[in-house]
């Protein structure tokens, strides 16, 4: 069975950091982009990042260009976002996913998703 599970959520003040982790099982994930979507509260769950197998490429909504990092570590089945300069509209749910392709990903398509971790930025 395959299991995304995230972790690193929490309460930070404005222009703090968190770091969030997606650890994923039940599959190997080879060829599979990682990504990352959020949902605020009364909104539609967005698009954030995403990263290719090798991480060679990365992709970013624009709201978070400059501020959030995406990364993974394939030998540990986990990829990452760390958010810097945070803002109070970046209190969303953060979800990992896995899916096939970066273009669909971004159209908030996906094969596998995480539950989800909750980051609250406060003013």
């Amino acid at each position: 069975q395959v299991q995304l599970v995230e972790s690193g959520g929490g309460l930070v003040q404005a222009g703090g950091s968190l770091r969030l982790s997606c650890a994923a099982s039940g599959r190997t994930f080879m060829r599979y982009i990682m990504g990352w979507f959020r949902q605020a509260p009364g909104k539609e769950r967005e698009f954030v990042a995403a990263i290719s197998w090798s991480g060679g490429s990365t992709f970013y909504a624009d709201s978070v260009k400059g501020r959030f990092t995406i990364s993974r570590d394939n030998t540990k089945n986990t990829w990452y976002l760390q958010m810097s300069s945070l803002k109070p509209e970046d209190t969303a749910v953060y979800n990992c996913a896995a899916g096939p392709s970066p273009y669909g990903m971004k159209s908030g398509r996906a094969d596998y998703w995480g539950q989800g971790t909750q980051v609250t930025v406060s003013s």
